[in-house]
């Protein structure tokens, strides 16, 4: 078992992370929160493998029903919000209640914003199920829906009361769901951790990787925990852990989410800026290859072929973009990530596809 506590005064909590914790969950959750309501919200890939597992254990002990939603990024849309809204008042949800979002990083988003909006705030615990949402999305708060202009323009800083990691769950998934959570994996020894970037480069496999696969969970955990507490509200060194995100988010939104899936866009983003900076003099010669090797050990792509000019005008719509700068992340070297401040003309490259 390892307990992260993420440090934010009155808005703190824990993330449980443990081998078979799914099948105990309401142990933890009972113990700090008894007697409330529970909606566990899934999806029709989740819900059918852990749904009845984690619902048997609050069964005889209290209330507690379930929503299903559709997979897929495009789910998370405001078309999605008044199903959840209705399915809460019919359960009867009320403020000291709780909001259980049981999937990967898009029901972990789309509960956490339906939570945070339904009657100003119901209290939400995160059990993701995906590696990407174990190493990232369902932790630091960030909640939000699509727009059709673009990725998580609207959402909310609304942090859950804890996350619930069990590693074993990833045993499900299909080689394309760890692949695209190793995108958001990589991202992290970029920007924080050299050490664990070469740690990537050393193994020769995905069953090496899987042998130590808890103890990389734990350590990219870490560091989110260590930025966000440094910077709740994402206006400094928290957008470090953009790396990548200006070009992924807006190739994910180029095919509508249904080609390039985000941890893959990730890898395509960290490489193509790594390589543009680099003819700026602004990376490290050499990291933009270390990343491409990398990349490819893990079998992600690093390029989708489009023509770079199709991507500014959903760039100067990017989050980061703050009083009219745009703030991209870059490298200094593997492990020694900076911001950036500059505009929509550093992608200004006629002719360059990424």
């Amino acid at each position: 078992m390892r307990n992260i506590v993420v440090d934010l005064g009155k808005n703190s909590y824990p993330i449980y992370i443990e081998e078979g914790l799914l099948n105990h969950a309401s142990d933890y959750i009972l113990k700090d929160y008894p007697d409330r309501r529970i909606m566990i919200i899934s999806d029709d890939n989740v819900y059918p493998l852990y749904g009845d597992i984690l619902e048997r254990q609050f069964a005889e002990k209290t209330f507690c029903t379930h929503f299903v939603l559709p997979h897929g990024e495009t789910t998370k849309n405001f078309q999605s919000l008044p199903k959840i809204y209705e399915a809460m008042l019919d359960a009867k949800i009320s403020r000291s209640d709780l909001v259980i979002a049981l999937g990967g990083g898009v029901i972990g988003d789309l509960a956490g914003f339906a939570a945070a909006s339904f009657l100003r705030g119901v209290n939400l615990i995160q059990i993701p199920t995906s590696l990407l949402a174990q190493v990232d999305s369902s932790v630091g708060g960030k909640v939000a829906v699509d727009l059709p202009q673009g990725k998580n323009l609207v959402g909310a800083f609304y942090h859950p009361k804890m996350v619930l990691i069990d590693p074993s769950v990833l045993n499900s998934l299909s080689d394309h769901f760890l692949k695209d959570g190793m995108g958001e994996v990589i991202k992290y020894g970029c920007i924080k951790d050299a050490s664990l970037f070469k740690k990537l480069e050393s193994f020769t496999s995905y069953d090496d990787l899987k042998t130590e696969l808890t103890d990389i969970i734990a350590r990219c955990v870490d560091i989110k925990r260590e930025v966000v507490e440094h910077d709740q509200f994402d206006k400094g060194e928290r957008m470090l852990l953009n790396f990548g995100h200006t070009l992924a988010h807006t190739i994910e939104q180029y095919y509508h989410y249904e080609r390039e899936s985000h941890g893959e866009a990730v890898g395509i983003g960290m490489y193509q800026i790594s390589l543009l900076a680099e003819a700026k003099g602004l990376t490290k010669p050499g990291c933009a290859k270390r990343i491409l090797d990398v990349l490819t050990k893990y079998e992600l792509p690093v390029t989708c072929g489009l023509p770079l000019s199709n991507l500014t005008e959903a760039i100067t719509l990017d989050k980061k973009n703050l009083n009219h700068h745009l703030n991209i992340i870059l490298l200094k070297d593997i492990g020694d990530s900076y911001i950036y401040p500059t505009d929509a003309a550093f992608f200004d490259q006629p002719g360059l596809s990424v």
